[in-house]
């Protein structure tokens, strides 16, 4: 079940993904000569105008492949380089901003059904440094360090990477006397428990129903927010070291956490299984999002990088120089993907 749900689940977020290349390819007039789903061997295939649309044997990644993509061919119609340099830019990044859009959509659909999760103080844990610091039941943390909090999962993600570090907190409270609320600030020193930093606070652990349509959009970007910084930080923690090879979950492992997801939430109905699994979606096309975004060779913000320069210096990089740096781009990816394979493989078994 765990493998067909996951071939299912990252083949929608990259159908969406390549979707997003696609259609900034046809409103920029650029012949789309295949549009797949897959790697490797032909499934099936069928073409209608210009475009082939194939299913392949391996349902790992897609493409959308462009005429002249590759090559020095300009000025003719229908190629990659012959739409202006901003043209080229709108298709290479409107796979990633398709990925977040397809992450924000979901997360309308969840905050809509099952709420958000509020940063309101549930209790103060006795004699904790938040005690110490002030804080009560009832107050609502607005930010960490400066960093804008809403959602009470931002809490602990933030505490990950800013370790045993004082943390400037800002917090709003209640005051029953004016019937408003006050803004509020203290320092508190995180405590470090089974390998974890807390502020020494139990958050809400219920989600608030939204008040109004407003509201659901507004968490929903929150929402996508949260997976993007997610990501992000946790990439600082990787380069830092502060997170192992251990710790870094590749397609076998994910494929469990599917597994797990489903029937660990199976006992407390379809609803919550399906508002589960969207969740995972939401992160993962999150997460493919920014790591497509990254300046890494082969990956869709690489070529952003080429297309700047050339934006820049109003002059295009060598098609020779370009191919040459995505080919060793690509070769370390699918060394680190094989890495990250039989890491997997290693940590379950």
């Amino acid at each position: 079940m765990g493998i067909v749900l996951a071939i299912l689940l990252f083949g929608f977020i990259v159908f969406f993904h390549e979707l997003g290349h696609f259609l900034f390819a046809k409103l920029n007039k650029i012949v789309v000569t295949e549009f797949s789903l897959g790697m490797g061997p032909r499934l099936f295939s069928f073409e209608k105008g210009d475009t082939r649309y194939s299913l392949k044997l391996l349902p790992i990644g897609g493409s959308c492949a462009m005429l002249g993509e590759d090559t020095d061919i300009e000025n003719e119609p229908g190629t990659f380089n012959s739409a202006s340099v901003w043209g080229r830019i709108s298709v290479v990044a409107a796979g990633p901003v398709f990925n977040f859009i397809m992450a924000f959509v979901l997360s309308v659909i969840i905050v809509g059904a099952v709420g958000y999760e509020p940063s309101r103080v549930l209790s103060v844990k006795e004699g904790s440094a938040a005690e110490a610091a002030g804080l009560k039941e009832g107050d609502v943390i607005t930010k960490l360090d400066g960093r804008k909090i809403h959602l009470s999962r931002e809490i602990s993600m933030y505490l990950m990477t800013a370790g045993q570090n004082p943390v400037q907190v800002e917090y709003r409270r209640y005051d029953e006397t004016s019937s408003s609320w006050t803004t509020e600030h203290t320092v508190i020193q995180p405590e470090f428990k089974d390998g974890r930093y807390y502020l020494g606070v139990i958050l809400q652990g219920h989600r608030d129903a939204p008040e109004s349509l407003v509201q659901v959009l507004q968490y929903s970007v929150y929402e996508v927010r949260y997976w993007i910084l997610t990501v992000i930080d946790s990439l600082k923690m990787i380069a830092g070291g502060k997170v192992s090879t251990n710790d870094i979950a590749g397609p076998v492992r994910i494929v469990t956490i599917i597994d797990q997801t489903v029937e660990e939430n199976t006992q407390y109905g379809f609803v919550t299984v399906v508002m589960n699994l969207l969740n995972l979606m939401v992160m993962f096309s999150a997460n493919l999002g920014v790591m497509n975004l990254l300046p890494f060779p082969a990956l869709d913000g690489g070529r952003l990088v080429f297309l700047l320069w050339e934006l820049v210096t109003r002059q295009p990089v060598s098609q020779r120089v370009e191919s040459a740096v995505n080919m060793a781009g690509m070769a370390l990816l699918m060394t680190f993907m094989v890495f990250v394979v039989f890491n997997d493989l290693r940590m379950i078994f």
